[in-house]
């Protein structure tokens, strides 16, 4: 039997259980040119909570009704396509769902033999996509830049800190708890680490980069932008890869007060959708591969098993209460 999640109404605030439609049916059947793919492992994103909403945004919301989106990766149970075998395993969107029927369009084979499967989710997938074009594309980094990463011990902010250590930069993190900052500096190599949960994170910024920012990479937004505006260089580079503290507010967004910053220091403020670098996907996780082969990146996932865990696990997004990539596995 096939499990779904099917999305059956729009959240406000933190979306409750009763969101989603959990369903059973047969495992579907394929046509030609169709591919059976049986989950192993569903990637949690906070990107998936914006999908649900209704509105204008980088890509098309779900639809009510349909299986609610996320990228997956499984095997090849069955085949009517020319490119893809029984036995292959496979990367997609596949959704959040134990099987998935595709016509092949944007699912990619993988080599489990060269990486463990949920990496591929994770720093080869599209975290460390967005980490890699993020900090080199769009903070345009160079050796000796000091960079503020908030959400530091997720799982695109921890590649993020990790890539502008080994390209020679000055790395603070902004993560929630002692743990956490501890395990910045400890695992991943940071210059150091703020609680944002302490009273104390006014002072303790000023403290960790007197001289300010070169390069801010936000993964939170909120008070978090508004603080780290203060702190910007000239020329600084400020990267808007997400909005965590947002996504679940009843209220109207809250933009940044201190943006005249970007005035007074000639700095630039720039969105960033990984979508966007598709066509350099294979150059990106060649070279971070090469870098954990090396033991210049380490790779992070936590990991929940089952299904019917999928809105526990997913509201872990929200609470902190994972490390690195957040991911379901179904197998």
């Amino acid at each position: 039997m096939n499990t779904i999640y099917i999305l059956k109404k729009r959240p406000f605030g933190i979306p409750e259980a009763d969101i989603w439609k959990r369903q059973t049916e047969a495992v579907p059947q394929i046509s030609d040119g169709e591919v059976l793919v049986k989950h192993h492992y569903i990637s949690l994103d906070p990107a998936i909570r914006g999908w649900m909403n209704e509105g204008k945004s980088y890509i098309e919301p779900v639809n009510l009704g349909d299986v609610m989106r996320a990228g997956t990766i499984g095997i090849v149970e069955a085949s009517k396509h020319a490119h893809f075998k029984v036995g292959d395993y496979i990367t997609g969107w596949g959704g959040v769902q134990n099987y998935a029927v595709t016509n092949g369009k944007g699912w990619h084979k993988i080599d489990p033999s060269l990486a463990p499967l949920p990496m591929y989710l994770g720093v080869l997938g599209m975290t460390g996509m967005t980490a890699y074009f993020g900090i080199l594309e769009v903070g345009k980094i160079s050796a000796g830049d000091v960079v503020l990463i908030s959400g530091a011990a997720g799982a695109v902010g921890s590649v993020a800190g990790q890539i502008a250590k080994l390209k020679g930069c000055t790395v603070i993190g902004i993560a929630g708890g002692p743990d956490k900052c501890r395990h910045l500096i400890e695992n991943l190599g940071f210059d150091a680490a703020l609680d944002y949960k302490s009273d104390t994170i006014v002072n303790d910024l000023k403290q960790a980069c007197p001289k300010g920012i070169d390069v801010f990479f936000d993964n939170v937004g909120g008070e978090i932008l508004d603080l780290a505006l203060t702190k910007l260089r000239r020329h600084a580079r400020v990267i808007i890869c997400g909005a965590i503290s947002q996504y679940n507010s009843k209220t109207r967004i809250k933009g940044p007060s201190n943006y005249l910053s970007l005035l007074v220091n000639r700095a630039t403020m720039q969105g960033m959708v990984v979508f966007d670098y598709a066509d350099r996907y294979q150059e990106a996780a060649i070279t971070m591969a090469g870098w954990i082969q090396s033991g210049q990146l380490k790779s992070e996932e936590t990991i929940v098993d089952g299904i019917d865990n999928f809105h526990d696990t997913f509201l872990r997004l929200f609470t902190g209460d994972k490390q690195g990539k957040l991911l379901l596995k179904v197998i």
